[in-house]
């Protein structure tokens, strides 16, 4: 329980300091969320916690494959937010990423690239 309690801890911690730098620093802040630190730490228990490397290792593999399609809601978002507002933004941004996460799974397995 106790490294149960540790490891949110920690990784709460780490979304804590990046909301907090982006208060000061738009660039600092985007800068640090756009470090896989969510996925650093996440290999690390993986591997504290004896899982297998094949298992650690196809952790990171889907986690750059399904990173790839999130990437177009970074762009959408700016310009949708003086348009639509914060939360229909957010919104729209979810619908966005899940729609080409859903295409580029598409994409995907006609390369053998299995996501879904």
């Amino acid at each position: 329980m106790l490294w149960i309690i540790t490891k949110y801890l920690i990784t709460a911690g780490v979304v804590v300091l990046v909301s907090e730098l982006a208060k000061r620093s738009d660039r600092l802040g985007g800068l640090i969320a756009a470090l896989p630190l969510v996925t650093i730490l996440t290999l690390i228990w993986l591997h504290l916690e004896h899982q297998s490397e094949q298992k650690i290792a196809n952790h990171a593999w889907y986690t750059f494959w399904y990173v790839v399609p999130t990437l177009p809601m970074f762009l959408v978002f700016p310009w949708l937010l003086p348009r639509l507002g914060f939360w229909l933004t957010l919104l729209a941004s979810a619908v966005i990423s899940i729609v080409s996460f859903g295409l580029f799974a598409l994409i995907a397995r006609r390369f053998g690239i299995e996501l879904l």
